[in-house]
């Protein structure tokens, strides 16, 4: 018996083996999202002083790189059911080793717009990796330990955003104090020499970016991940109470209008606190490190959440208190200043952890053959965070403030906490 039992076991072995090298090689490419996600926090300031660049022509640093989820989500989809899920991911790392490869020339011409498009390619070949890695990590292993899987993703990803913070910012800013005081000193020519010399600091780190993206995709094609199909959805023609279009179901037009707004707010609260710590009295270096403290304060939320949720409490319960936590502590931010207005910023991201899990669920609910459009649609929707921060920036340019602009936020968690509440029932079937 036990003979029988270990000749039946064995084959299972090089199939462990398989998914084990799988989620390595996944676990590095959200280790790779998080790097590069979050280094506009850094890039914000730095391209504002090397561009000089007003608030608002900065913040098309978030847009372009956003901007292309809306632009990419579909085609995305298109090209993952033609290549398949590892090949696609090996796609979406090339281009966006193109994509950091344009932030040479145009740090040595210092063009912004050059800078931007090095930024969008970055942002579509994001897309595509997460498009197919998303999927590939829930299928290639039992859907009972799914989510267990994101969640170790989820650990790499905040972890990697926090590495890439400090070690950019430490590349690009470690004589801040010094480079400033001496750029403000100088006029015409000299002026431009020592701007274009500053432009320049981002030519090494993103050449190695992009060696190392170029490795990784060459490791995704020879690491031989197993190739995975996700089961076709029944095409259900009385699914979504039956509606001939999808524009014509209201909860998930109401939802991806929500996760417009989320993912709005998230990207504003941490990719806007450097330049705002510098107008709070922040030195420079501990302002660009404070997007540090948003990710460790999304990272508790994420674990908290993960031994709450749906334990203790449910995912729209969740998604209620993060609504009222997030307009509540943008009239902390509001109403205090200095370190105490900038605490509450941070605090803002503890309050955006239980969002997209508690969006998502709600807006693609009994979708039936609408699902995969629907899921799309609300990828699309990931252009808040191009479109939020940019209000944002003009605000600040308008109102001379950095901190009164943060009123925008609040009718945002008032739409999520509306949705939470009653929105996410419009037109639901029963």
């Amino acid at each position: 018996m036990s003979s029988q039992t270990a000749t039946m076991k064995a084959p299972a072995a090089p199939a462990q083996q398989s998914n084990a090298r799988a989620m390595t090689v996944i676990g590095t490419l959200f280790f790779l999202f998080g790097f590069i996600t979050w280094l506009n926090s850094v890039l914000i300031p730095f391209l504002k002083q090397a561009c000089e660049l007003s608030d608002f022509q900065v913040y098309f640093v978030t847009f372009a790189f956003y901007i292309s989820y809306f632009v990419m989500a579909i085609p995305s989809s298109a090209i993952l059911r033609k290549v398949g899920f590892t090949n696609g991911m090996s796609v979406g790392l090339l281009t966006m080793a193109i994509g950091s490869l344009i932030f040479v020339p145009a740090a040595q011409a210092r063009s912004f717009p050059l800078f931007l498009v090095g930024l969008f390619v970055q942002g579509a070949g994001m897309t595509l990796l997460q498009a197919a890695s998303n999927p590939y990590i829930t299928i290639i292993g039992p859907i009972e330990s799914a989510a267990q899987r994101m969640s170790i993703m989820g650990i790499c990803n905040k972890v990697a955003a926090m590495i890439g913070i400090f070690v950019l910012s430490t590349l690009l800013f470690s004589d801040t104090a010094e480079l400033s005081k001496k750029i403000e000193g100088l006029t015409g020519a000299e002026k431009e020499a020592e701007l274009t010399l500053l432009a320049g600091r981002v030519i090494v780190p993103y050449i190695v970016m992009a060696v190392v993206l170029g490795g990784l995709a060459l490791m995704v094609r020879k690491a031989h991940l197993p190739e995975v199909k996700p089961e076709e959805e029944k095409q259900d023609d009385t699914a979504a109470g039956g509606q001939r279009s999808i524009f014509g179901i209201p909860y998930l037009m109401l939802g991806i209008l929500c996760l417009f707004l989320y993912v709005g707010v998230e990207v504003l609260a941490i990719d806007s606190l450097a330049l705002y710590g510098v107008a709070s009295g922040f030195d420079t270096n501990a302002a660009l490190h404070l997007s540090i403290y948003s990710l460790i304060a999304l990272t508790v939320g994420y674990l908290l959440g993960i031994v709450l949720v749906p334990k203790y409490i449910g995912q729209r319960q969740a998604l209620i208190t993060c609504a009222v936590m997030g307009a509540v502590f943008t009239v902390g931010a509001l109403t205090t200043s200095g370190k105490v207005s900038v605490a509450f910023i941070v605090l803002l991201s503890f309050a955006h952890s239980l969002m997209w899990p508690g969006i998502w669920p709600l807006a693609i609910n009994k979708l039936g053959k609408y699902t995969k459009l629907g899921s799309a649609f609300l990828i699309m929707a990931i252009a808040g965070g191009a479109i939020l921060p940019l209000v944002y920036g003009k605000l600040c340019d308008l109102w001379g403030s950095r901190q009164t602009p943060y009123v925008i936020m609040v009718p945002c968690y008032l739409y999520i906490l509306y949705y939470a509440a009653a929105g996410y029932k419009k037109g639901l079937p029963e």
